[in-house]
């Protein structure tokens, strides 16, 4: 079950957000794509429940992009992300969104990156995004991953995990505790054929790396932290 706090803080949603362009067909999927073409390096970027709209992912993807990457944020919730104001909300949006699905609907823009030439991808998933890049992560399909405040994954999930995994976890976070943050690190640290980092930010709840408020000072800093580790991370294990 997802938390309250995955739907908490809605961002304004803007279709024209963003330094890049909006394509109908990436992989099947309707794309925002930001960054070098020729880049031999990509990184899929899977949203939270509000889609592929929220300016602050879009801001995100730039600033991946900027480090040297082919950006690419699929929309895999097809034009319906969480409305706070739908009274069926959120069991509905639930079960019409199955991260299961949108993982297999990230493995054709995976083809379609390695077909222009993409040698290396990685995934950075937020909350629901970040149990599409979990199963990315179980499948070989990607040579590097991050999540960000996770959706409900569990320790099993993580014991299935292929490829170098960074996790990012907050401290209040009623969906992923850092306890449970915790017990992922313990069962990566027993599994040496994979590289991984797990931190946990103090003082920020679930969703603090996109949906943070920009009069928050200490709420920009966390989020910009949480960007830099992402970018390390991929550069680590992309490059």
């Amino acid at each position: 079950m997802a938390s309250s706090h995955c739907f908490e803080n809605p961002p304004a949603l803007e279709a024209a957000s963003g330094g890049g362009v909006v394509v109908d067909d990436f992989g099947g999927q309707k794309t925002y794509i930001t960054g070098s073409a020729g880049s031999k390096a990509a990184v899929v970027l899977i949203s939270d429940a509000f889609g592929f709209e929220a300016p602050k992912l879009r801001k995100i993807a730039d600033k991946v992009a900027s480090s040297g990457y082919f950006v690419v944020v699929p929309d895999f919730l097809h034009g319906d992300p969480y409305d706070p104001s739908n009274p069926n909300n959120p069991g509905m949006w639930m079960q019409a969104h199955n991260p299961k699905k949108g993982f297999e609907e990230a493995k054709p823009v995976i083809a379609a990156l390695k077909e222009k030439g993409v040698s290396s991808v990685g995934a950075a998933g937020y909350c629901w995004g970040g149990i599409v890049a979990v199963e990315l992560a179980k499948a070989h399909e990607i040579q590097a991953a991050v999540v960000l405040h996770p959706g409900p994954i569990t320790v099993d999930d993580i014991k299935e995990v292929k490829c170098p995994i960074s996790i990012l976890g907050a401290e209040n976070d009623h969906l992923s505790p850092p306890e449970l943050i915790k017990q992922f690190e313990q069962v990566l640290s027993a599994n040496s054929g994979v590289a991984h980092f797990v931190k946990i930010f103090p003082g920020v709840a679930h969703g603090w790396s996109v949906r943070y408020n920009d009069d928050d000072e200490d709420a920009v800093k966390s989020a910009e932290e949480a960007l830099g580790d992402t970018i390390d991370w991929f550069n680590k294990n992309l490059k």
